[in-house]
């Protein structure tokens, strides 16, 4: 077996294995089991099990981030010099930096964001720490321009509206599969991904640009 196909196959078997149970609820021998590996292949080429975590998530995050670094360039030469970015702008372009990333590895969506929801959820400090030395300038550089489009709101409002955003939108993606099952059952339609993506986009501009009608 080929070095590379060795390492795709753990990373597959991890990337599967870690969204559907959880980072501490997934040993390294399931994981073997599954890539049909031995344990001595994974601590060969990961070392640990944090360094197979972190290498799950740059397997998504590097590519993604590529993607939207060279969407926001042609973004930023396409808009008038002093002209204010747009919330729904910056949002197609961070679904659609997604949505190309996924066609890249040939996943799935619903996949790849549930690995994000879990590691808000569950305790990984060193993964944070990773992603923000390696990815923290492309992740400054989009939120910036956010934060230039909603001058009414100051640090700490922006701070909560862009976790209100994030959670929304993960967990829409991530439980798109149970989601779009009940609209189907209920209202005998069926949507895809994308088409619920677009309907999303809107309303998540919304709720960046609504009035703050609060100080803190």
């Amino acid at each position: 077996m080929a070095q590379s196909d060795t390492v795709d196959r753990i990373l597959h078997a991890a990337t599967v294995l870690f969204a559907e149970r959880g980072f501490a609820e997934t040993s390294l021998r399931t994981i073997t089991s599954m890539a049909d590996v031995n344990l001595a292949a994974v601590n060969y080429h990961f070392g640990t099990k944090k360094a197979l975590i972190q290498a799950v998530f740059v397997r998504y995050i590097k590519p993604l981030c590529a993607e939207l670094d060279k969407r926001l360039d042609e973004y930023e030469k396409e808009k008038t010099k002093g002209q204010k970015p747009s919330t729904e702008a910056l949002l197609e372009i961070l679904f659609e930096a997604h949505q190309s990333t996924v066609l890249h590895l040939n996943d799935k969506s619903q996949r790849l964001v549930r690995l994000i929801s879990l590691a808000y959820t569950q305790s990984q400090e060193h993964l944070r720490q990773n992603l923000s030395g390696s990815y923290g300038d492309t992740y400054r550089r989009y939120t910036d321009l956010l934060k230039s489009a909603l001058p009414h709101l100051n640090p700490v409002q922006f701070y909560w509206r862009l976790n209100f955003l994030l959670g929304s939108a993960i967990f829409t993606l991530s439980s798109f599969d149970s989601i779009s099952a009940i609209l189907s059952a209920d209202f005998e339609i069926d949507m895809e991904i994308s088409e619920a993506t677009q309907l999303m986009i809107p309303a998540l501009s919304g709720m960046l640009n609504a009035p703050n009608n609060l100080e803190c």
